[in-house]
């Protein structure tokens, strides 16, 4: 179950990177217009914005990286950040777009419960 877990934890942690480049580099481009439904000028109006909400989810990805390669497992580091990507995706659910919930906060919810079943 820890190998199971430690995936999954990957798992997030790239989907987090994912969402670093989507908003940090792609938020204008023909991809990002397309991926988050925007105009070229809701994508340059917002542009800064996206760049900063990107940045955070590269610190949720460092964050869940280090839960995995600390040397003493990183069980406490990997249930801090992941219960930081549910809490985020709850709220950009309820916020932004009710998508995100299935996208960033299931994902996270999964990989919690397979970490903790790992502690046992």
């Amino acid at each position: 179950m820890n190998v199971l877990g430690s995936a999954a934890v990957a798992l997030v942690a790239l989907l987090h990177v994912f969402f670093l480049i989507l908003e940090m580099f792609l938020w204008t481009r023909p991809y990002g217009l397309k991926t988050f439904g925007l105009s070229r000028e809701e994508a340059e109006s917002t542009r800064k914005l996206a760049a900063n909400q990107g940045l955070y989810n590269g610190f949720l990805a460092a964050g869940l990286v280090w839960g995995l390669v600390s040397v003493d497992g990183g069980f406490s580091i990997r249930v801090f950040f992941l219960s930081c990507v549910i809490v985020a995706g709850i709220f950009g659910a309820f916020t932004a777009k009710r998508s995100i919930l299935f996208v960033q906060a299931l994902p996270g919810v999964i990989a919690l419960a397979l970490v903790l079943l790992s502690r046992r």
